[in-house]
């Protein structure tokens, strides 16, 4: 099976920059005599099937009080469904040389399948079980609970976790982002069984549901499926997108941890993913923080003033929120300056937009960094499912990168202009930093 994924994995190579090629012929929509849709690329190189599928909301449908109930829920369902235990689950998949995993993100439920061709029929009722049939036994329950509790108690000591935590605590108030999505060690200790059986019906409803499949099956055969495989789940409901409320306000908190380098979140509202402005911002994005060690605040921080190993910013498009995030990792004496150079960088793009070597630079490295996102079966799938979430067209692969061809310096100038606000940068520095104890004056110092 190892050898198998790999050559899939290798074949899969070709699949997109083919379908750029083919003005996205080798994109499918199929939808089922049921009414079940989803995208399909078919490869009939390799005898492998992958597939993914993401049923919106995510954390966002965790109650107040029981934060984490999502995260913990997909952690069980293979622990047990139909009549297999977790031993029996995991022997059934093993059996057939497959694979499905669930996960827990803040807007999505997802569930990662793959499989031999021959097998995907099995396989998928394996899958039919789990999300109709998963039995929460109660021995289960407190195995996984207790590996979630692990995590939460080891991210305690975790400077760059605690300033995510905090940051989105603080940017968020009571929307529900404003939480992680494992929760917190009270909330995850008092979920009880009918929590997580209730946080498993609001997880799982076609209405929800978006589908990504890759690999050798065609569109009859899989259409078939879609149905044994999906058509007894609830209908559901379409998950509420409406934009919430963020920190409008700038600001600095210091949180102290004694650790020898403090770890730096920061941030203020950005767009979200269907905004018109979104590609020349990621274009712009590029040069500022997202380029690595090409990035101006890589040269400025780190090139220049040997200040930290790393610094970036980058686009956080959430479902009912844009983010404009970056951070910075850094010994504790250099922590100040390294904030007051990312401050200057966020006016400077804000205030100057690109040069023409920049621009140019960004749009060769975007476009021709594009097809390599695509280099497996399963990044070929999320894609897939990633574009449907997002509303982007089923030829969006082939209309991508003239999009980002487009994009000129006035493009970013005005989005620069619009987007960057260093006087609105929410800061959270978790360590022991030097230089920070007045966070009014530092604020005031950098512009905010």
């Amino acid at each position: 099976m190892r050898i198998l994924a790999i050559a899939a994995l290798t074949a899969c190579l070709s699949v997109l920059p083919a379908t750029a090629q083919d003005s996205g012929s080798r994109i499918k929509e199929v939808t089922s005599p049921g009414g079940i849709t989803t995208w399909l690329v078919e490869e009939h190189a390799i005898p492998i099937v992958t597939m993914t599928i993401e049923f919106d909301g995510g954390a966002r449908h965790d109650e107040p009080g029981k934060e984490g109930a999502v995260n913990l829920t997909a952690a069980l369902i293979e622990e047990g469904a139909g009549d297999m235990d977790n031993q029996q689950f995991s022997a059934a998949l093993e059996d057939l040389s497959s694979s499905i995993g669930f996960s827990a993100g803040r807007d999505g439920f997802t569930v990662s399948v793959s499989s031999l061709s021959e097998n995907i029929a099995p396989t998928l009722d394996i899958l039919r079980i789990a999300l109709t049939e998963p039995t929460f036994a109660p021995d289960a329950i407190e195995r996984v609970r207790e590996q979630v509790l692990s995590g939460l108690r080891s991210s305690a000591n975790d400077a760059q976790a605690q300033a995510g935590k905090r940051w989105f605590a603080e940017f968020f108030a009571d929307a529900s982002y404003a939480t992680p999505v494992s929760g917190s060690i009270e909330t995850v200790e008092a979920l009880t069984r009918d929590d997580l059986v209730t946080a498993f019906d609001k997880m799982v409803g076609r209405a929800q549901m978006k589908i990504g499949v890759v690999g050798d099956i065609d569109a009859d055969t899989l259409a078939t499926l879609l149905d044994e495989t999906f058509s007894t789940l609830p209908e559901g409901a379409e998950v509420e997108a409406t934009p919430v409320p963020v920190r409008e306000e700038g600001g600095l908190v210091v949180i102290e941890m004694d650790v020898p380098q403090s770890a730096v979140v920061l941030g203020h509202r950005g767009i979200l993913r269907n905004d018109d402005d979104f590609i020349p911002a990621y274009v712009m994005n590029y040069v500022l923080g997202g380029g690595g060690l090409t990035s101006r605040l890589t040269d400025e921080v780190r090139e220049k003033n040997g200040l930290a190993y790393s610094v970036y910013s980058y686009l956080n498009p959430l479902d009912q929120a844009g983010l404009y995030m970056g951070g910075v990792a850094t010994a504790n004496e250099r922590v100040a300056k390294s904030l007051e150079l990312i401050q200057q960088e966020w006016a400077r793009m804000a205030n100057g937009g690109l040069t023409e070597a920049e621009l140019e630079g960004a749009k060769k490295y975007l476009t021709g960094a594009f097809a390599l996102r695509f280099d497996s079966n399963a990044k070929v799938a999320r894609f897939l499912v990633g574009a449907q979430s997002a509303n982007l067209p089923i030829d969006y692969i082939d209309t991508r990168n003239g999009l980002v061809e487009a994009v000129t310096l006035d493009d970013v100038a005005r989005v620069a202009k619009r987007l960057l606000k260093p006087e609105d940068l929410f800061v959270v520095v978790v360590g022991k930093p030097e230089g920070l104890e007045n966070a009014d004056s530092l604020m005031e110092g950098i512009g905010g």
